[in-house]
């Protein structure tokens, strides 16, 4: 911490602590949205909403992400890229069994299990 001014360390608090009260007033705000009456789904979205933001801020300037906008979105893409893999996998063999004509074989119960048949 040598190599900074005591100048440059003021501006770097003076943003913490501005960052600190934008999130303690939308800390507020969702607290006030939550004693209001707007339905279900728009209360989700808009706590949902705020909390993007909060964590954004909190992203961007307490964990110094401001500055690594390529490596955030490389990250963002490696995840969509593994989201939708995740999520065709499954419907990619619930395809390929809907396409076997028998997939799923009934047995009779004599089949099934060999200790019920009568000798």
């Amino acid at each position: 911490m040598s190599d900074h001014t005591a100048e440059e360390m003021k501006a770097h608090v003076k943003v913490y602590l501005s960052v600190f009260g934008v999130l303690a007033v939308l800390t507020g705000v969702t607290v006030g949205v939550s004693y209001l009456d707007l339905g279900l789904g728009a209360s989700v979205t808009l706590a949902l909403s705020i909390a993007t933001v909060k964590a954004s801020l909190v992203a961007m300037f307490f964990m110094h992400l401001k500055g690594e906008v390529k490596v955030v979105f490389q990250t963002l893409i490696l995840t969509a890229i593994f989201f939708v893999f995740l999520m065709v996998l499954p419907l990619s063999h619930r395809m390929d069994d809907r396409s076997t004509p028998n997939a799923v074989q009934t047995a009779s119960p004599s089949e099934a299990d060999p200790h019920t048949a009568d000798h």
